[in-house]
């Protein structure tokens, strides 16, 4: 039976495929065998080059035919590598057999087909692949998409920021804010998570069966394998694979690093968790409205309602990633003694991860699109709260030695409905500079916002 989105198990392949197109390619197994080829052919001529007797270097020609099979992998040959996969019930010979498939009619590569694969244990190619299709996902979805997110931000950060609004602790009136200064709280600390993301280091190892090069040596016991296999690993793409040298493992790359990156993606999600759930809040007070799309409906009963469903869904899969994620990171550095499987089907999985996290992104990014500030709603909140001026007030009446500011402020504040007016009394009957009491008569709840519009505006 031919699969479909509405057929599909998992909702990133069904509901949600068209808004993860750019990740399916380089996370799915498809992608996994790619890389596989990627990684078996630049070892293959790698090898070539080290001047053994028994294996000559490679022609041009047979260079470029090789990087061919990589650059031009398609879906066919992936459903062709499952063919053979089939026979073998093992994925990665299935991949070294269908290499030297294509080696039929070129005697040059036939004749050195049995250096396929040479000396390596599936998890050479494996581990390596594994950091390959993360690095793609990082590098080209994720980062740019986390990115997005922040310039976004930044702008509003910037735009808004000379807009009071009324801040709440633990759900109270509190001292104003801005909105832009709010905004750019997260800009800031998602930008720093983003720096983290970025700088953790991909490893790979191509060191045998148990992290010792001994099939190695038994060949060519003179033969600088760590070296080799360092350049290889750290060689640039297309001769090499671009990756970050792991000189210590049992058969499988310790996946510390794997562990470290996906902890600093999930902080990432915990910073827009936190965000969506304030924005969700400030469109419940009015603070936002939502920008209309014909035809869509909030309510299947009551039509007045624009719900704020971006935000709602990318809360649900920043939580359903972060779940993945940290389990990933908590299993992937065990394994027992040498090497056991669980770690293999685990790590199929981190497409999955990255999935929903790379959805909720975009939730956000189009819910971010429909918002319009609402100023008067703003405004208004900030005009009936004039209790939050008490703050100023006792703190320049300490600054002038008036016993019991705190306490005096609290009698005329504490769970009353506060006016200007009475504030103002207050302020008059203040023993303090008359220059002082007319700064504290000027104020309002808008304009006490302290330094919330520069720091908005320095994001």
């Amino acid at each position: 039976m031919a699969f479909s989105t509405v057929s599909a198990l998992s909702p990133l392949d069904g509901r949600y495929a068209s808004r993860l197109s750019a990740l399916r390619p380089l996370m799915s197994e498809q992608g996994y065998m790619h890389r596989r080829v990627q990684v078996e052919v630049a070892w293959f001529i790698a090898l070539s080059d080290c001047g053994f007797v028994e294996f000559k270097p490679l022609t041009g020609g047979a260079r470029k035919y090789l990087l061919g099979l990589v650059s031009h992998f398609s879906e066919a040959d992936a459903l062709a590598i499952k063919e053979i996969e089939k026979v073998t019930n093992h994925d990665v010979k299935a991949v070294e057999y269908w290499i030297k498939s294509k080696f039929e009619a070129r005697p040059e590569l036939l004749s050195a087909a049995e250096f396929v694969h040479f000396a390596c244990t599936s998890e050479d190619i494996n581990n390596t692949s594994h950091a390959l299709q993360i690095q793609a996902a990082r590098d080209v979805v994720v980062l740019p998409a986390i990115d997005g997110l922040i310039t976004k931000l930044r702008d509003m950060a910037h735009q808004f920021a000379n807009v009071s609004m009324l801040a709440r602790t633990h759900g109270q009136t509190a001292s104003p804010t801005t909105v832009g200064k709010e905004i750019a709280n997260v800009a800031v600390r998602l930008a720093k998570a983003r720096e983290q993301i970025a700088k953790v280091d991909l490893l790979g190892k191509m060191n045998g069966a148990v992290g010792n090069y001994n099939a190695h040596m038994a060949a060519w016991p003179d033969f600088d394998w760590e070296a080799f296999s360092r350049k290889v690993v750290e060689t640039p793409a297309p001769l090499g694979l671009g990756l970050t040298f792991q000189p210590y493992s049992i058969q499988i790359e310790p996946h510390d690093y794997m562990a470290e990156l996906f902890d600093a993606v999930a902080r990432a999600d915990t910073i827009l968790i936190d965000f969506s759930r304030d924005i969700w809040g400030y469109v419940s007070l009015g603070y936002f409205k939502q920008r209309l799309k014909k035809g869509e409906i909030g309510s299947s009963t009551m039509p007045h309602k624009v719900n704020p469903i971006d935000f709602e869904n990318a809360e649900g899969n920043l939580g359903l990633a972060n779940a993945l994620l940290r389990h990933l990171s908590e299993k992937l550095p065990i394994s027992r003694w040498q090497r056991d499987l669980t770690d293999s089907t685990v790590l199929r999985n981190v497409g999955v991860a990255f999935g929903y996290a790379v959805l909720a992104y975009s939730s956000l990014s189009i819910g971010l699109g429909k918002l319009e500030l609402n100023e008067e709603a703003l405004a208004d909140d900030l005009d009936a709260s004039w209790e939050v001026l008490a703050e100023p007030i006792q703190t320049v009446m300490r600054r002038f030695g008036v016993q019991g500011a705190y306490e005096q402020l609290k009698e005329v504040t504490r769970g009353k409905t506060v006016t200007a007016e009475a504030l103002h009394g207050l302020i008059r009957s203040l023993e303090i500079p008359e220059t002082e009491k007319e700064r504290l008569l000027a104020m309002t709840p808008a304009s006490y916002i302290g330094k919330a519009a520069e720091l908005a505006k320095r994001a």
